[in-house]
């Protein structure tokens, strides 16, 4: 195995703070959201979380007066946060979200596979 660090591009990440609930089958879990972005959104995770990646789950979030009701699929799980991306965002709700992402709707970050995040 290398030392060498991966390091690639990802769709830039919105810092942005709101309650999320997060249901999946007849679980349901309440948490923080961490960041969004274009192509999907970091949380904290929740006590008693049950859950692998590659699960589907719904989730509502509230952004000012912005209520998103957001399909997603589980594609990170660590110690203390749960990372999604879209699998189905409304059609009514797109331009929405993009509003709500700004510049950051279609912007590039680099990333390296050892960033904390």
């Amino acid at each position: 195995m290398s030392n060498l660090s991966r390091i690639g591009r990802r769709a830039r990440r919105m810092p942005i703070e709101s309650a999320v609930l997060m249901c999946r089958g007849d679980g349901a879990w309440t948490t923080e959201l961490r960041d969004m972005s274009a192509t999907g959104l970091l949380t904290d995770r929740p006590s008693y979380f049950s859950g692998s990646r590659g699960d589907r789950f719904v989730l509502d979030i509230l952004l000012g007066e912005l209520n998103m009701h957001l399909e997603v699929t589980l594609m990170r799980i660590t110690e203390d946060e749960l990372g999604f991306a879209f699998a189905r965002i409304p059609p009514e709700k797109e331009t929405a979200l993009w509003n709500v992402l700004g510049g950051y709707a279609d912007s590039l970050e680099l990333w390296r596979d050892d960033d904390v995040r």
